[in-house]
């Protein structure tokens, strides 16, 4: 392909991405397609000779967009939001133009020092301490996601754990990690990739009331496993738990953990980027005691996948943990200490220039738009808690946070019933196609999430999602 073809078709597919973003509230939130759909509608074979791209985009529409969950549409409610504004799309786009690889400083310095530039400049914005940044002492790097955020504040806490022997001698066995029932599941893959496995995680109990980990039942915890000889090294706090936001006390926890010398991870994959805010800040109280801290860029920050973004006090032990130098990977610069090389900061060792697409976000909306974003959600959210408090059909399954509203549905006709009850409500919804919402359990009881924080969910979304809820409840048989 010449530049010339690139520049004509280019144009299309921008042409196509604007449209299709212009036309999402007219797609069922949610594709149609069954099970096996799409590959039985593709070729049998791959194209021996190249065809070109004549018909490709048409392909696009005719084939993938019915068979595709439409993760920007307005009426997205589910998980959390993904949220790949058109700014970034653009970043992402010179990114995959530029096609740099950008493991070593020396590989693609712009990629390393504007990555760099960027966690430097976000973190004191979130309210991380000096010691985060480069100039502090710490610093900042982009992950793919927190699963790989928390799986490299791991292993650097293992090698700090065992005074720089775990890269050579692997794990002991005795080693323990902890984190609560509300803890997102990528804490307990990380153990798996590690080596230390299921035996090796303690589930610590919670507040009864705020769902956040109870300080004094980790202490307990690590007291009793260092009684029993083993190797407390890792605890993972969270800031707004995916399942219904659930805040773990940081200062309290910082504070157990310093006293055993335990690595303290924060996972604020979610919520962190709420920070910005200064009066969503007191959900971060007592960051200053963590070792690692993570939130995702690319969930309610208007950045593209993947773009996580990790900081650590403690960069020595990350790339002390990680840093393997063959001969075909040493230069002068990387050898004379001036320079940082990201491959040492992660597990693979390419990686993509995504700095490019939150420096993008960062141009496009700014500090204040960024922060109006988020404080939009946290104003709609807020609304449709006050309508599920009003109404005897519903009540809230948990406080509400920040964009988070988690609640069930009530029949009156007891507790089985009140179980069955948002399931079906759940599936008629979503079945629908006009919004989709998402579930949990606590204590063992389904519930349905809704997560809002699409960069074009308006009220009249909103709207349309509490019709949707109410008139599903009623179908089902809820209270009037």
């Amino acid at each position: 392909m010449t530049p010339e073809e690139f520049r004509q078709l280019g144009h299309q597919v921008v042409d196509w991405i604007a449209d299709y973003r212009e036309n999402l509230h007219r797609y069922p939130v949610r594709g149609q397609a069954q099970p096996g759909w799409l590959a039985s509608a593709l070729a049998a074979e791959p194209p021996a000779p190249g065809g070109g791209l004549d018909g490709f985009l048409d392909d696009v529409d005719r084939l993938v967009v019915p068979a595709l969950t439409h993760w920007q549409h307005p009426g997205f409610f589910g998980y959390f939001p993904s949220n790949a504004s058109l700014p970034s799309v653009l970043g992402d786009l010179l990114s995959a133009g530029l096609g740099v690889q950008g493991m070593l400083w020396s590989t693609s310095p712009a990629a390393t020092e504007l990555e760099q530039h960027l966690l430097d400049l976000l973190g004191p914005e979130l309210g991380l301490p000096p010691t985060f940044t480069t100039a502090g002492g710490g610093g900042g790097v982009i992950q793919d996601s927190a699963s790989s955020a928390l799986l490299v504040s791991l292993v650097a806490a293992l090698h700090r754990a065992s005074g720089g022997r775990w890269h050579h001698d692997g794990v002991t066995g005795r080693e323990t990690v902890y984190r609560t029932d509300q803890t997102h599941s990528c804490a307990s893959k990380a153990c798996r990739v590690a080596g230390l496995g299921s035996s090796a995680e303690r589930v610590v109990a919670v507040d009864p009331v705020t769902r956040g980990m109870c300080p004094s039942a980790l202490a307990e915890a690590i007291r009793d496993d260092v009684a029993d000889g083993r190797v407390p090294v890792f605890v993972c706090a969270t800031v707004g738990t995916t399942g219904v936001g659930a805040v773990d006390p940081l200062v309290e926890i910082a504070e157990v953990c310093a006293e055993h010398g335990v690595w303290l991870h924060v996972d604020a994959a979610w919520a962190g980027v709420a920070g910005l805010c200064p009066e969503f800040r007191p959900l971060l109280a007592g960051v200053e005691g963590v070792d690692s801290f993570a939130t995702n860029a690319h969930k309610w920050l208007l950045t593209a996948l993947d773009c996580t973004l990790l900081w650590t006090r403690w960069p020595e032990a990350v790339t002390g943990a990680l840093t393997i130098s063959p001969e075909f990977l040493r230069d002068a610069a990387s050898d004379s200490g001036l320079v940082r090389d990201y491959r040492d900061w992660q597990v693979p060792l390419g990686r993509r220039f995504r700095a490019l697409k939150l420096w993008a976000v960062l141009r496009w909306y700014g500090l204040d738009g960024l922060r109006a974003h988020l404080r939009r959600h946290v104003r709609l959210a807020g609304d449709l808690a006050d309508r599920v408090r009003a109404h005897p059909a519903f009540t809230l399954a948990a406080p509400p946070v920040l964009g988070l509203v988690c609640l069930r549905v009530v029949s009156g006709r007891g507790a089985e019933d009140d179980d069955r009850l948002p399931r079906s409500v759940l599936r008629r919804v979503n079945d629908g196609g006009r919004v989709f919402v998402t579930h949990a359990a606590l204590e063992g009881r389904y519930l349905i999430r809704v997560a809002i924080g699409g960069e074009l969910t308006e009220e009249a979304d909103i709207d349309t999602l509490w019709a949707e809820l109410r008139a599903a409840a009623e179908a089902e048989g809820a209270l009037a």
